[in-house]
């Protein structure tokens, strides 16, 4: 089943805000500048008082993600799960966020499951699964440089990142 952010029938405001209820306006628009989306929605008509529709029908997929992305920075919770985060877009969009993503890392318990290698590039482990079971572990660097499922396909197979808090 395809993957899908869960967007109220509602404003902008909102959505982000559902990571922290309460939060005030200037939170919300500074998780909307990490997470590369404040300029969009600050040019809708009514900007953050835009109603974005059920389930987000009037947002394209990579503002959907940049929404819950923003959501997630407001929440700031001790552990990180991302699935595909960035999936939805375009390389330049995904590497400034990326660089967002960095900084609300840092300090947490970050697991990331991801097709794209630039995703997982500053993991401290990865894990790559094949039909259920753990195949290959390690850095990056290193599943790179053995012939592994890793080396051979790594766009083949989903892989799993850990970060550990530091």
């Amino acid at each position: 089943a395809p993957k899908e952010t869960l967007l109220f029938n509602d404003t902008s405001r909102y959505n982000i805000a559902e990571g922290r209820p309460g939060a005030s306006s200037a939170e919300i628009e500074e998780a909307a500048r990490f997470a590369r989306i404040h300029d969009f929605i600050a040019g809708l008509p009514d900007g953050y008082d835009t109603t974005v529709g059920e389930r987000g029908l009037k947002l394209s997929g990579g503002e959907k993600q940049r929404v819950a992305i923003a959501r997630v920075i407001l929440k700031a919770p001790e552990i990180l799960i991302f699935d595909e985060a960035t999936s939805a877009l375009d390389t330049q969009t995904e590497r400034e966020i990326q660089e967002a993503l960095d900084n609300l890392i840092q300090g947490r318990t970050t697991i990331a499951i991801a097709h794209r290698l630039s995703t997982l590039r500053r993991a401290t482990r990865l894990l790559v699964p094949k039909q259920g079971r753990i195949v290959a572990g390690g850095q990056q660097y290193d599943l790179l440089q053995r012939a592994g499922p890793y080396a051979t396909q790594p766009r083949a197979t989903a892989d799993l990142a850990l970060r550990r808090a530091r």
